[in-house]
């Protein structure tokens, strides 16, 4: 993969070049591509969404922060992209076919409990972005803090 072709995936094809709050703006373009995989497909999509780029997210960004200082420069976002994603596993088969309000509500939920994880980084989340020092843990801890979501979320969902 060219260094090029590494930058576009690393940054989600740019959404983490916003000059504030690049995560945020990496995790609010994760949701279209969200809707898309449960909406038509469910928990296989999103899973296999997820996977592909958990992976070539790795891939990315070891060639990315190869050229930087940081190791975990704001521009990458390919990590949000992955872990916002992984907030909608476990209630992807109620998303899918469901264009309800209480749909676009999980969706909001989705992103809202995403970015908190994100951000407060405890347990898990933090042991993989300070102990994991490669493009495994730029891409982990946000794997992590998506699970940690998707829990919340599958719990209000069996509260609907």
């Amino acid at each position: 993969m060219t260094q090029k072709i590494s930058f576009l995936i690393a940054t989600f094809f740019g959404s983490g070049l916003a000059k504030k709050a690049p995560g945020t703006f990496g995790s609010l373009a994760t949701l279209p591509l969200a809707f898309l995989m449960a909406y038509f497909f469910g928990f296989s999509g999103v899973f296999y969404a997820a996977l592909i780029v958990f992976f070539v997210g790795v891939y990315a960004v070891k060639n990315v922060i190869a050229h930087e200082k940081e190791k975990d420069p704001g521009k990458i976002v390919i990590d949000e992209t992955a872990g916002q994603l992984t907030s909608f596993l476990l209630i992807a088969n109620y998303l899918q076919n469901n264009l309800s309000w209480k749909a676009f509500l999980l969706y909001a939920l989705g992103f809202g409990l995403f970015r908190l994880f994100d951000i407060a980084k405890f347990g898990p989340v933090e042991w993989a972005d300070t102990k994991i020092e490669s493009a495994w843990g730029v891409m982990l801890d946000d794997v992590f803090a998506g699970f940690f979501a998707a829990i919340v979320l599958m719990f209000f969902v069996s509260g609907l």
